[in-house]
């Protein structure tokens, strides 16, 4: 009995913590995607609510999931390009040395990945060859050319420079607007974990959050939980290699 009174206590606890970030709003009801019709409460001033203890279920579900891949090292990929999502993106790939993409989606970074790993060796050697001082041999607009191409390379690609293979799983914020990485992921079964708000198709991710998708705070939010229960998964499998 102790421990159900502990259950609900977490849950609740978890509903206040989502709704004091604003995870809660949602879109117009003209935007609203079908799939997310069970998970929305009502609307206030046109702007339909989410249920959070509904959404509070999935995102368990999701960190359940996040924290087993922990437990299993995979590496994953961490994709958000919204303006609201870029820092979030950017730091749980950084925190957990894994790729990430904090800006536009490059189409075949998973269906073309050889063709990806090839810009990624290019910017890694340009890099090294800037760093080690040996571009000096060239001429100074030479140089200028290549200094660019480094910038370039680096804005699409320097997140995934620990994109050695494919993910074994990804993190996306915002499923409608990276449509394209969702159909790569879904294409070679890549399973999808996502914070997605009320006008994305939630069929098609395998763990969705239904959830404010465009406001910093609960993305930040959420994608921490994310951060930490990879983490927590990570502490588990080295306890079980001791």
């Amino acid at each position: 009995m102790e421990k159900t009174k502990e259950n609900k206590k977490s849950e609740g606890s978890l509903v206040d913590a989502l709704f004091s970030v604003g995870a809660h709003f949602g879109f117009v009801k003209s935007r609203r995607h079908p799939s997310a019709k069970p998970f929305i409460f009502g609307s206030k001033n046109k702007i339909e609510i989410f249920d959070l203890e509904k959404t509070s279920v999935e995102l368990n579900r999701a960190l359940e999931f996040i924290t087993k891949k922990g437990e299993e090292g995979a590496l994953g990929l961490w994709v958000g390009g919204k303006s609201e999502a870029r820092e979030a993106t950017r730091a749980a790939g950084q925190t957990l040395e894994m790729p990430f993409v904090p800006g536009r989606w490059i189409g075949g970074t998973l269906s073309n990945f050889s063709e990806i790993k090839k810009r990624i060796a290019r910017l890694e050697e340009l890099t090294g060859e800037r760093e080690r001082g040996e571009l000096a041999k060239y001429t100074k607009k030479e140089r200028l050319l290549i200094d660019r191409e480094i910038d370039r390379l680096a804005l699409y690609f320097g997140g995934l420079s620990k994109l050695k293979s494919l993910p074994k799983f990804m993190v996306i914020i915002d499923p409608k607007k990276e449509e394209i990485a969702v159909a790569e992921a879904r294409t070679i079964k890549i399973p999808i974990v996502a914070i997605a708000g009320s006008d994305a198709d939630l069929y098609k991710v395998d763990y969705a959050i239904p959830a404010n998708d465009a406001s910093r705070g609960s993305i930040k939010f959420i994608t921490e939980l994310m951060v930490e229960a990879y983490k927590k998964g990570l502490a588990n499998k080295k306890v079980e290699q001791i």
